[in-house]
């Protein structure tokens, strides 16, 4: 079988930022780490977990690590756990993905489809919106370079956010760019 998942990062709008993505349902969630990494242009600096809700959590599943007892399920480990275990053929399942636990980049993880076919790489139908790049401040600091950039694009700031970003002195960073080609070719290196 085939999951077809929507993953919208939470708390970014004007534009969103999602991605439609096929994975096999027999990928751990390790390789579902990985295609979320890769399908939002993430770099993988970070921890992760997945879990049903923010607080009081039913499931929790990520890298086994020493901070472990402090959540109030038991972590199942991520590099164990089959995507078809918890789906299965539920529909009505959702979870949440957390990347990054300073900025807390929580994205929302819908279980639109359950396909028949038999897919072996994860591939990418659509998406809207650049992700945010690593490290710049969560939903707020990621609003604030866009506003920089829509407001002063030629100021100080928006110039000092070039330079972070390693772009070009007069390149725009466009909250708008998704290249689905770009994000497949991503994601055939699995």
């Amino acid at each position: 079988m085939t999951y077809q998942f929507k993953i919208q990062i939470k708390g970014i709008t004007k534009p969103p930022v999602w991605r439609r993505v096929l994975v096999p349902d027999t990928y751990t969630f390790l390789q579902f780490h990985q295609v979320i990494q890769y399908a939002f242009n993430w770099d993988d600096y970070h921890l992760f977990d997945f879990t049903d809700k923010m607080y009081d959590m039913n499931v929790r599943i990520s890298e086994p690590n020493e901070e472990d007892d402090f959540y109030p399920v038991k972590t199942q480990d991520a590099a164990k756990v089959k995507l078809k275990t918890f789906f299965g053929k539920d529909t009505s399942k959702k979870l949440l993905y957390l990347y990054d636990f300073g900025d807390s980049w929580y994205h929302t993880i819908t279980l639109e489809a359950v396909l028949d076919e038999k897919i072996l790489k994860p591939r990418c139908l659509a998406g809207k919106g650049a992700c945010p790049p690593e490290d710049c401040g969560g939903v707020y600091g990621y609003e604030q370079m866009k506003e920089v950039f829509r407001e002063e694009p030629d100021g100080e700031e928006a110039m000092e956010y070039r330079e972070w970003l390693g772009m070009d002195e007069d390149e725009i960073w466009d909250p708008n760019l998704f290249n689905l080609d770009v994000t497949n070719d991503a994601l055939a290196l699995l």
